[in-house]
């Protein structure tokens, strides 16, 4: 066994990643284990999208810790596109990549491109989101995503005023109206939002506690594709016609990503909440975005969920260098991402709640914003 110790440069974080030495990858190595340096091999890195802050840190932060290890990288955004995704991969396979991360848009489209990515020899990592419906995914490297919706309906619950942060009883007994959304349904770690936060919410709903006026409640009901914010807003725009046109007040929205959020609430202010006659609902988030901590420290938007991506980018890496070397990374799960064919072999990661009171400690004083980013609602 060795062990490897990386000092990521960004918020002095510390992640430690073992490998077994002496075999190859799933996949069969790549460039791995051949004597190669670090400068010869090529790492190609596939990213969804630019149109969400979140992926473009991702994606750099990716780059950026592949190449002070000395590795050559190949970053690449397909902006949602899945062929353009596709064409991508293929020409990251065509230059001779020796190891691929891939956060894919589609997590069942990539197959013909991995297939072709194992007969060549190259190991997958699969980020974020799981790649799903191949045996060609070598390892992935996420958060607890079944945690993070658990702690998306904690926080809805902990607004409503139903529980206190530390999960003891609150002063409030409801019953509440609230509305659910979720994510794209292409998006593998969309089930384990919704499935974490319904392991919370259901029984609440059941006893009545939470009433769900629109009825709407089943992921498919509450599916946004492509987590679109616009796709958000107009959905929340047509529950308040059509369940609430008799004025009855929304207290609460879970929301999985701050995207959505921020889309449900421009069609919550659109229709009158946020004066002092309506409040705006308790509305929940994940990827604690730029713009979405500006609303929560002005109170519009409740909380988020903090998934710190240098230290996903940093895994990514430990797990690259495993492969690059010749051995195989460490996982810390092996029994729950079943992507339909296999389950693939897991790395995964602490989540953190944001709510006002704790921007500057989690999100200001590790160093991923500054304060003026909090205050203009942007970085930079």
């Amino acid at each position: 066994m060795w062990k490897r110790v990386r000092a990521v440069a960004v918020g002095a974080l510390l992640v430690v990643g073992l490998a077994a030495c002496g075999g190859e990858g799933a996949s069969g190595g790549g460039g791995a284990g051949t004597g190669a340096s670090a400068e010869d091999l090529l790492v190609g890195v596939a990213m969804p999208t630019q149109t969400s802050e979140r992926w473009i840190a991702d994606g750099n932060s990716v780059r950026d810790q592949l190449s002070e290890a000395g590795y050559q990288v190949d970053l690449q955004f397909a902006n949602d596109d899945i062929p353009t995704q596709s064409q991508q991969i293929d020409q990251m396979i065509t230059r001779g990549a020796d190891l691929l991360v891939v956060a894919a848009i589609d997590g069942t489209a990539l197959s013909g491109q991995l297939q072709a990515a194992a007969d060549a020899g190259i190991p997958v990592i699969s980020y974020d989101r799981l790649i799903r419906d191949t045996e060609n995914v070598d390892f992935y490297v996420t958060f607890d995503n079944f945690q993070v919706g658990v702690a998306q309906a904690n926080a809805l619950l902990t607004g409503l005023g139903l529980q206190n942060e530390d999960g003891t009883p609150g002063p409030e007994t409801g019953p509440f109206v609230v509305e659910l959304f979720a994510g794209s349904l292409d998006d593998n770690n969309a089930f384990f939002f919704y499935d974490g936060a319904m392991s919370v919410l259901q029984p609440l709903i059941d006893d009545g506690t939470l009433v769900v006026r629109s009825g709407q409640t089943t992921i498919e009901q509450i599916a946004t594709l492509r987590w679109a914010q616009e796709t958000a807003q107009r959905r929340m725009e047509d529950l308040l016609t059509s369940a609430y046109s008799d004025g009855t007040p929304v207290a609460g929205v879970l929301s999985p990503y701050d995207g959505i959020s921020r889309g449900i609430i421009t069609a919550l202010q659109n229709a009158g909440y946020g004066g002092p006659d309506r409040p705006l609902p308790v509305v929940t988030g994940q990827d604690a975005e730029i713009a979405s901590v500006n609303l929560i420290s002005r109170g519009v938007q409740n909380s988020t969920i903090f998934k710190d991506t240098r230290e996903l980018a940093a895994q990514a890496v430990v797990a690259a260098q495993a492969f690059l070397e010749g051995g195989v990374p460490e996982a810390n799960d092996t029994t729950t991402y079943d992507n339909g064919v296999k389950v693939v072999p897991s790395y995964l990661l602490p989540v953190q709640t944001v709510y006002q009171e704790n921007i500057q400690q989690v999100l200001v004083d590790s160093g991923y914003y500054t304060a003026e980013d909090v205050e203009r609602g942007q970085q930079g």
